[in-house]
């Protein structure tokens, strides 16, 4: 690898906390069908056995999510269980990490995916490629970077980001 590590993990910011971190569950809803005004209420016990497999981490929530909530959720697991075994386990360790995140940490989720979302395609390839060389990275060594990172003031971490890529992103 050409980069320093310290630079690499500045361009992974995004990918970590916005494409990483970001649940399946968390991407924008679904609009309902035209011809639907507001979804029933589904109980857990209502549940077909695929959906409650796949929907297992909110077994404890569910009933108490908005109607809207559990149609986006269902309409989504018609999906998921389409999906290979590795994939769906994948699915429901995002929504495990997801309801164990503070809501800040959601919202900065969010914000995340937004700017990722608003990045141009090379942009978003770059970031891609920087995160899938991070994830190649042995676990010890990414853990000394994220906890090098977290250690960096807003100013330092721009400072990293500008080292690496010579461009200016805002402050947040």
């Amino acid at each position: 690898m050409n980069k320093p590590l310290p630079a690499l993990l500045s361009l992974l910011l995004a990918a970590l906390l916005g494409v990483a971190a970001t649940p399946l569950c968390a991407q924008a809803p679904t609009p309902p069908p035209a011809s639907e005004e507001t979804p029933a209420r589904t109980p857990w016990s209502g549940l077909a056995p695929n959906q409650r497999e796949m929907l297992a981490p909110l077994k404890d929530e569910w009933d108490q999510l908005s109607p809207r909530k559990q149609a986006r959720l269902l309409h989504r697991t018609a999906y998921w269980t389409t999906l290979p075994p590795a994939r769906r386990e994948e699915i429901r360790q995002r929504i495990v990490h997801w309801q164990q995140m503070t809501p800040e940490q959601r919202r900065e989720a969010r914000a995340n995916e937004h700017r990722f979302r608003e990045m141009s395609p090379a942009e978003r390839q770059r970031v891609h490629r920087s995160f899938e060389r991070f994830q190649s990275l042995p676990p010890a060594q990414r853990e000394q970077l994220k906890r090098e990172w977290r250690q960096l003031s807003p100013e330092q971490r721009q400072q990293r980001i500008q080292q690496h890529d010579g461009t200016r992103r805002p402050l947040r």
